[in-house]
């Protein structure tokens, strides 16, 4: 039998794989901590410079002292953060999402050559490590490093532990445990805000919320390698030894388990003429468009996600409600992406369009409503709408970029859409500053990404209720003639 029809046979989605799942969500709650943590940690309070004199050395002289005025814990007020010194925050900050770009490109092809289970747990492992090390720091130099090592490991495992929530189920629950991942991210930041609220001092906080991952670490041990992925590396035996222990742990009796024997599935789990299989992105004739269009869908995403965020809302107020709001105005996206998604009129490919199409009608419209006409709650409430229709859209490009790679080279793809993802956000500071030439420029920009990115994803093939692909062979079936594949095979012909 093949993968799909063992699944449906030990149960697509039983006791077992419900128990991994949610381990697999706690580790994305830990890894939304560690991505919100500079924003509390590195909070700078309100403070004053005041001069005092001092007589040193029997000469009158005048000494600066900084006084903060809120009674804060935090690496600003420890390591005097302030003036000159305050770009060290967010370079951080900085320094953790250049670690998130380098771990999806680099862990994210390892696992597709050594397995999910080993990258998984190695880099949860260390990210853990460093992130002890991140509260135990002696001096902002070991911090700023073990921001950027924790950002690495985080990266890396976000991708893998999202397709590990994928491949230990049937594919008909690929959109529902790929959208409780993306939940259990955005529940995490809130939890994350109540953690800090409740405890205060920026080194507590960093233990405390390191011991979401500790306790992840533990469960996680208990997981099973990606039967899908064993079977693609043609190691038929443990897929069926993990097949049968999933039937087992699900009290379904299976005797007599055998997955087909598939030649292909045997070789094209290496590369072909040797090729690593990262490369096989931008030489396979399918893959290289596919993977442009979902890098600049990931992009737009990613572009407009974090620029709304960082305009929707005003900064003033408790940072931990700020924090909160951050991760709970995405969740209502979730359930919505999930109805559509699943319907046979609207499916993965157009829900994603849509949603994206709509978010940049949503930042056109704010262009539209007059600057002095008091309809500032108008273009705030419109800005927020097209956060919640861009998350949406962000969920459903995770899901659907997942089912539209091979499962020989998925954490590769996955990989290098989230790295167009990072670009994504690292531009999206910048783009508010576009004021300066005209305040309708910024919410342009939105616009024009949202909808040129959802015209742009129109291109990419359906894949619900298509069967998941798990070789670049079947790439090119006669089966699978979509848009894409079926404008490149004229072109080989």
């Amino acid at each position: 039998m093949d993968l799909d029809e063992a699944f449906r046979t030990v149960g697509e989605f039983g006791l077992y794989q419900k128990q991994a799942l949610a381990i697999v969500v706690l580790a994305q709650v830990y890894m939304a901590s560690q991505s919100m943590l500079i924003v509390l940690v590195g909070f700078t309070p309100h403070y004053h410079v005041e001069q005092q004199q001092q007589v040193p050395s029997g000469a009158q002289g005048l000494v600066q002292k900084v006084v903060f005025t809120e009674d804060v814990d935090s690496i600003v007020t420890e390591w005097f953060l302030i003036k000159q010194q305050a770009y060290k925050v967010s370079l951080a900050g900085s320094l953790f999402f250049a670690g998130l770009l380098v771990g999806n490109v680099v862990l994210g092809p390892l696992s597709d050559k050594v397995g999910r289970r080993p990258v998984y747990l190695s880099g949860l492992f260390l990210e853990v490590v460093f992130g002890y090390v991140t509260a135990l720091a002696p001096s902002y130099e070991v911090f700023a490093v073990s921001r950027l090592l924790v950002g690495l490991m985080n990266g890396g495992i976000g991708v893998v532990s999202f397709v590990l929530s994928q491949e230990y189920v049937g594919k008909s629950y690929w959109a529902m445990t790929g959208t409780l991942t993306s939940l259990g991210f955005a529940v995490g930041i809130a939890l994350f805000a109540a953690l800090g609220y409740m405890i205060p001092p920026w080194r507590n906080l960093a233990m405390a919320a390191n011991s979401f991952g500790l306790l992840s670490f533990l469960l996680s041990v208990t997981l099973p390698e990606s039967p899908r992925w064993l079977y693609c590396q043609g190691q038929m035996e443990r897929a069926e030894q993990v097949l049968h222990h999933m039937a087992l742990r699900n009290g379904n009796a299976v005797t007599n388990l055998m997955l087909q024997r598939d030649a292909a599935a045997t070789k094209v789990s290496k590369p072909k003429r040797g090729q690593p299989g990262l490369l096989q992105l931008a030489l396979h004739p399918v893959l290289r468009i596919r993977t442009v269009v979902l890098m600049y869908v990931w992009y737009s995403c990613s572009l407009v996600y974090y620029g709304l965020t960082l305009g929707a809302g005003d900064s003033t107020g408790s940072r931990y409600v700020n924090v909160a709001m951050y991760g709970l105005v995405e969740v209502p996206a979730y359930p919505l992406c999930m109805y559509f998604i699943n319907k046979h009129w609207a499916g993965r490919r157009k829900s994603m369009s849509g949603f994206l199409c709509l978010s940049g009608s949503a930042c056109f419209c704010t262009v539209l409503i007059p600057a002095n006409g008091g309809s500032v709650l108008s273009v705030t409430l419109l800005a927020l709408v097209g956060k919640l229709m861009v998350s949406a859209a962000f969920n459903i490009a995770y899901i659907y970029t997942s089912e539209l790679y091979p499962t020989v080279i998925r954490n590769a793809g996955l990989g290098v859409c989230s790295m167009s993802c990072r670009v994504g956000g690292i531009i999206a500071p910048f783009v508010p500053s576009m004021r300066a030439v005209h305040s309708s420029v910024p919410f342009t920009v939105f616009c024009l990404s949202g909808l040129s990115a959802g015209c742009l994803g129109l291109l990419l093939p359906e894949t619900l209720d298509a069967a998941a692909a798990e070789t670049l062979d079947q790439l090119t079936s006669p089966t699978r003639s979509r848009v894409l594949q079926s404008k490149v095979r004229l072109v080989q012909v």
